[in-house]
């Protein structure tokens, strides 16, 4: 009896060296998940790139520009004789020194934008003296400003339009 008392002893230590074995190795498991988790996880959030901010949108952008088109037929045209304009910059003082032309839709609008040329150049000063260095430099800044003007005075006309306007004098400095 003393032998088989023994023998369960000796059993049981077996039994409970694996079992702790056993828990060691859960353990080990266990934390190499965890951490290959919180690796993973790291770097995901750190190593992602960062959101692109939309910078403001201008809503001069928005403004339609139409294309010159060669028409066969040509308007009647009033000059507008040189102005000097001094333009928005944060740097330096810059300004503006143009003369341009608008071509008309029929002849009696011509009479009207003679009589209305002060409110014209007034309008053309106005929108040119509004426009930053940075805007009038490239060609899509012009032609958006042509598209404000031609939209600015056909606001006030009411005997024609203006079909177009020709820069027949342009300096940014």
């Amino acid at each position: 009896m003393a032998d088989d008392k023994k023998k369960k002893k000796d059993n049981k230590e077996p039994d409970e060296e694996g079992g702790k074995s056993k828990k060691k190795l859960i353990i080990i498991i266990a934390a190499a998940v965890i951490l290959l988790a919180a690796i993973g996880g790291g770097a995901y959030f750190f190593l992602k790139p960062a959101p692109v901010e939309e910078a403001e949108k201008d809503p001069g952008l928005d403004v339609p520009v139409p294309e010159i088109t060669q028409s066969t037929e040509i308007g009647p045209m009033v000059e507008i004789k040189e102005f000097i304009v001094n333009i928005i910059s944060e740097e330096d003082r810059h300004y503006v020194k143009a003369s341009l032309t608008l071509e008309l839709n029929k002849e009696e609008a011509l009479e009207e934008t003679n009589k209305r040329m002060p409110q014209i150049r007034d309008s053309i000063l106005l929108l040119v003296g509004n426009k930053t260095y940075e805007e009038l430099h490239d060609l899509q800044g012009k032609k958006q400003l042509k598209a404000e003007l031609v939209s600015k005075i056909n606001s006030f006309l009411q005997n024609g339009r203006v079909k177009a306007i020709y820069f027949t004098d342009f300096v940014v400095q």
